[in-house]
């Protein structure tokens, strides 16, 4: 399969390409082969200006069969290309780099100094989570990640694998496979498949990358740096409308986790004792490396004058011992000595420390430089024996219910629900304060309050096993009030989590999560009154911070584009001195998904454009969905990722402000008012148009794309069909599917219309926030297609509602014209030609796919049971969604 003009200069691109024609021939056989060439030379024509029509003639030739393998080599192609981007960085950030950050701040007199005490109470956590966004089954991304590592032997110039295999041929052979590869699901996906595919990525990615970058890190600030970048998980935490997140998934989470890392710590103690084959009658041995030596129990002859061998023998029978006691499973390679249990992490990272200083002591300490043991010391730092953070969260609504009910059976008040705020705040505190529990074993409980009560006695039991670092916060999804934390700790007391006293004390914190405009608005408010409570600052400050979780998916659906953006760095902003007034460090948690709507685009330019002061060293950010496999399918985009993070992170804490106090209030007030009257319009057009929902539905394949197996999470929050229940993700994903992409920028164009042409220029040549706005929504209108969309249009039944879809391309004209005059710009993304390049290519092959969709779509709402028509309706959305990348 050749490729049209925009990236015909990527190598990769080319080749791949070719071998995916070659295989289609092979496997597809001629006809089909013949069939999509041809589609797509007519389509790549029509957008050199030939004949428009002509690709659509084309595909009216294919009959179902034909249909879905085409369906299949397109998306292909689209995965193929994706890789290829990724190899060549053209979705990389210049300069998003630790050294070029530090480079940076020395220029405005920022010192290392500075830099490594801000790293000293520093965290970046980039926190998986299973969002069902990637539609893409497991088995196809594996394959594609042995393509990435079979193009890098390639790179080398090697014409051979390890194993003797021809590369060429090899690659050749995993795109055969692929094109083997049953593409959809036939099952949904269990919490279990998530944690395995999540624990996949820590384990291959996760736990060699984040090593070698702190060695790069430690050789760019000439020390040793602390261990700040760790990464999290919700995978069998996160509860809130899932009610297949159980007690039990929780401990499945946890236990796999454990035994991941510690699978990993024996390969690697394994390895060291075949390399550090040192002998006393070379170089004597310390004290403390003899200690271990003597200790462990390895008597063997043959090792008798070797006693890091010796010392690490102790180790590995002291981690086999804790991998049976942390999963209750024996290691896989048990080995023949016995010992006893590593108490915690840190006693499991002094014995390989006392190694490492003994090696640093002898001759020129070559032998102690970062290598494999110091890898492995800052994997123990990093992952402990847990591997990621788990977080816990729930709806408030549910926390209100467990408590409620907690109090009725236990006789303390009969009718919570119907207190007002004080009233709840007041019984509250004093049944914190109050050491006696108030559940019974002997008491019945439904079904979901005996569920809530499980999953914080699994997390106590988690805690007892694995440490206080398996699990650290409980989020309180649609925060409101105080009392919605206080129940949190309510229910932590309940299993000995939170502890009464002067002050009181709790291994878990509780983290409000604010969503809508409505609720960022009430944020700074609500901390203000949280920490006027005695106990809950003093928690607080021994943590040593506060998280706030800040959510772009509801935000934006609630409010816009604009108005999300805009009252998410408002609610930073006003917060930042409600923390500074109660001496209590703040944490953002920032709930991104892929897509614009979602908070998605550049995360290296969306620290950056942070509020000055919000971040100070302490960022988590969710990666959800196909944003998962794409920043992190391989070690080399994981390194390039985290290091974005790590460097914008840096940037954000020290860098001088960038804009003046004068710049600050205009700008400030040219976003209120923008923010109004896109708020408006959005609003208008989503919540006030009548029958919108119904539009909504027909022009879109939301429908349908419940039928996609790709998380084991409802769509909805009830069974309402209504948009305020609808899940942020189906939302955007369906709005992608259907190129019109809303959620990204309606309300913009009229919002610019209204304001001064020449502030916003200024706007968006000066403050990182304005820029970071109009670029993500600059993608978002190059991947949308109005004329596509307009055919999506023809879905909808009535025809009184069509003309919706004229309002909704009348706002995107206005976003796109005013998006160019304000950027100075003859076409979208003409300052950004890696971006365009990449979305050019891909747009040959999207539309062919968007109009089989169209009419599928129209066959399967006529009632046509053709069980092929259903399966290429999910083919097209799979196809779709890998061709945009970020959709959902």
């Amino acid at each position: 399969m050749t490729q049209p003009a925009p990236l015909a200069n990527n190598p990769d691109v080319r080749f791949l390409g070719a071998l995916l024609g070659d295989v289609i021939r092979a496997y597809g056989g001629e006809p089909l082969f013949e069939a999509t060439e041809a589609i797509r030379s007519a389509s790549v024509e029509g957008h050199r200006g030939g004949d428009a029509g002509a690709a659509e003639l084309e595909l009216g030739r294919l009959d179902l069969d034909a249909t879905l393998e085409f369906t299949r080599g397109f998306m292909l192609f689209s995965m193929l290309a994706n890789l290829a981007e990724d190899r060549q960085g053209i979705s990389a950030e210049p300069g998003a780099d630790v050294a070029a950050a530090l480079a940076r701040l020395d220029e405005h007199g920022v010192t290392r100094e500075a830099v490594l005490a801000l790293l000293s109470g520093a965290l970046v956590a980039p926190v998986l989570t299973a969002h069902p966004t990637e539609v893409r089954r497991k088995s196809m991304i594996d394959h594609r990640n042995r393509i990435a590592q079979l193009m890098a032997i390639r790179d080398t110039g090697a014409t051979e694998t390890p194993d003797g295999d021809a590369v060429d041929e090899a690659i050749r052979r995993q795109i055969a496979l692929l094109w083997q590869t049953r593409v959809l699901r036939r099952e949904r996906l269990y919490v279990t498949d998530e944690v395995e595919t999540a624990l996949s990525y820590l384990r291959d990615v996760f736990l060699p990358a984040l090593p070698t970058l702190y060695q790069r890190w430690d050789r760019a600030l000439g020390e040793r740096v602390p261990s700040f970048l760790k990464p999290g998980s919700w995978i069998g935490g996160d509860r809130d409308g899932n009610p297949f997140v159980t007690a039990d998934s929780l401990r499945t989470a946890l236990s796999r986790a454990s035994e991941t890392v510690l699978g990993h710590y024996l390969d690697a103690v394994h390895a060291l004792g075949a390399e550090l084959s040192i002998s006393t009658e070379h170089q004597p041995a310390d004290a403390a490396v003899q200690a271990l030596a003597d200790a462990s129990g390895d008597n063997a002859p043959s090792r008798a004058d070797e006693p890091y061998r010796r010392a690490l023998s102790g180790i590995y029978a002291r981690l086999v011992a804790t991998h049976r006691a942390l999963t209750g499973k024996a290691a896989p390679r048990p080995g023949a000595l016995t010992g006893e249990p590593y108490a915690d992490p840190a006693a499991l990272r002094g014995d390989l420390v006392a190694i490492a200083r003994a090696l640093a002591g002898g001759g020129d300490g070559a032998l102690a430089g970062s290598g494999a043991l110091g890898r492995l010391i800052r994997a123990v730092d990093t992952f402990g024996f847990h591997l990621a953070t788990l977080d816990l969260r729930q709806n408030s609504a549910v926390h209100e219910r467990t408590v409620a009910e907690l109090f009725r059976v236990a006789g303390v008040e009969d009718d919570y629900a119907a207190l007002d705020e004080d009233a709840r705040v007041a019984l509250l505190r004093r049944e914190l304060a109050n050491a006696r529990p108030l559940s019974s074993r002997f008491a019945s409980y439904s079904e979901e309050t005996a569920g809530e009560l499980a999953i914080f006695a699994a997390a106590a039991e988690a805690q007892a096993r694995l440490g206080p670092d398996c699990i650290q916060r409980s989020i309180v999804s649609m925060a409101k009030s105080v009392s919605d934390l206080l129940e949190v700790n309510l229910l932590l007391k309940e299993v000995g989590l939170y502890r009464a006293g002067d002050p009181p004390s709790a291994t878990i914190q509780a983290v409000p999560l604010f969503e809508t405009i409505g609720d960022l608005e009430a944020a700074p408010a609500i901390m203000t009154a949280w920490f006027a409570l005695p106990e809950a600052a003093a928690l607080a400050r021994a943590r040593g911070h506060q998280e706030v979780m800040i959510g772009y998916s509801d935000s934006n659906k609630d409010g816009g584009y604009l108005t999300s953006t805009w009252s998410l760095s408002r609610a930073s902003t006003a917060l930042r001195p409600v923390f500074e007034e109660a001496g209590v460090t703040m944490q953002l948690f920032h709930g991104r998904g892929g897509a614009v709507g979602r908070g998605g685009g550049s995360s290296f330019a969306a620290i950056r454009a942070q509020p000055p002061g919000t971040v100070q060293g302490r960022i988590r950010i969710t990666e959800q969905g196909e944003v998962i496999a794409g920043k992190y399918g391989t070690r080399d985009s994981a390194i390039t990722n985290l290091e974005a993070m790590a460097s914008a992170t840096l940037l954000a804490s020290l860098e001088p402000e960038a804009l003046s106090n004068a710049e600050n209030e205009s700008f400030t007030a040219a976003m209120d008012a923008m923010s109004a009257a896109a708020f408006g319009a959005y609003r208008d057009l989503v919540y006030q148009t009548p029958g919108f929902r119904t539009f909504f539905r027909q022009i879109t394949p939301i429908g349908e794309i419940a039928g996609l197996k790709i998380g084991s999470r409802p769509a909805s929050r009830t069974k309402s069909d209504a948009i305020e229940d609808l899940r942020a993700i189906p939302w955007v994903f369906s709005w992608a599917q259907a190129r019109i992409m809303l959620p990204g920028w309606y309300g913009v164009g009229q919002a610019i219309a209204a304001a001064d042409r020449g502030l916003l220029s200024e706007m968006a040549q000066g403050w990182p926030l304005f820029a970071a706005t109009l670029a993500n929504m600059e993608m978002v209108l190059a991947k949308s297609n109005m004329s596509i969309a307009g055919r999506y249009a023809e879905l909808v039944e009535d025809s009184a509602l069509r003309p919706i879809f004229g309002t909704i391309r009348d706002g995107w004209q206005q976003a796109h014209d005013g998006l160019l005059a304000i950027t100075g710009q003859s076409r979208l993304l003409e300052h950004h030609p890696a971006l365009d390049n990449s979305i050019r290519l891909r747009l040959p092959y999207l539309e062919p796919l968007n109009l089989l969709q169209i009419e599928l779509l129209k066959r399967h709402r006529a009632g046509e049971d053709d069980p092929r028509v259903a399966e290429g309706i999910l083919l097209s959305i799979n196809a779709i969604a890998t061709a945009l990348r970020n959709s959902g």
